[in-house]
């Protein structure tokens, strides 16, 4: 999720937080069907929402990438929309959620139980929203699961983890420890230059929509990924 979004409020708007930061989305973004994914509802930026409000520090608050749409996600989502045994009865985990999107189509799909791990104060407030606004119960943690032994669940899914060579490093021994502990790993990414594709097996390709890297959000071709045969 390495894409540059312009800002859309002066740098001395004062942050939110807390419960603020709930009413603020519900009341300046848009709810509207996701990029790709007609039956999902999204709280979605547009050119007003004035979001650098919620950054109390720009030189540390990342920025809102989950008020956009992110090919990695919507392919995993898709995905999932067409293969719903993948996740139905089972565990899973959302690493990191952004939107909550992944998630939120797991648990439409028939997931038994659902954890989203986003360590953005923010995105939280907003996976927590779009859950409701889906009729869906998503669980959510901020704890930093890549420090963290391989998780009590069934099924990772991971959209666009793979943005920088710093993340590549850390995520894919998590992954490849999760899969050596029997957890099923489905990554979904648009090809971004940073992806591991030599540690990666290609299982499915959809053309969807992708808002990073100053894409124009125009459909591409990106793939649905599991770790191969080494990972």
């Amino acid at each position: 999720m390495s894409g540059v979004h312009r800002r859309e409020d002066s740098p001395d708007s004062r942050a939110l937080c807390g419960a603020d930061v709930r009413t603020f989305i519900v009341e300046n973004l848009h709810l509207k069907p996701a990029s790709g994914l007609p039956e999902i509802l999204l709280y979605t930026a547009h050119p007003g929402s004035g979001l650098s409000r919620l950054r109390a520090n720009d030189a540390e608050d990342p920025p809102p990438y989950w008020a956009y749409s992110w090919a990695g996600g919507t392919l995993i989502a898709r995905h999932i929309l067409e293969h719903p045994d993948i996740v139905r009865d089972r565990r899973v985990l959302d690493l990191g959620a952004g939107s909550g999107v992944v998630g939120i189509v797991a648990r439409k799909c028939g997931a038994s139980r659902v954890i989203a791990a986003e360590i953005d104060r923010n995105a939280t407030s907003a996976i927590g929203l779009n859950a409701e606004a889906n009729g869906v119960t998503v669980e959510v943690t901020s704890t930093d699961v890549l420090s963290s032994a391989p998780p009590d669940v069934d099924v990772i899914l991971a959209g666009d983890v793979f943005y920088s060579a710093q993340l590549v490093a850390r995520v894919l021994p998590f992954l490849t420890a999760c899969r050596k502990a029997g957890i099923d790993v489905l990554i979904g990414d648009p090809r971004r230059r940073s992806l591991p594709l030599a540690a990666l097996r290609l299982i499915a390709e959809y053309a969807v929509p992708d808002f990073g890297d100053g894409s124009t959000g125009q459909a591409a071709i990106g793939g649905v990924f599991t770790l191969g045969a080494d990972g």
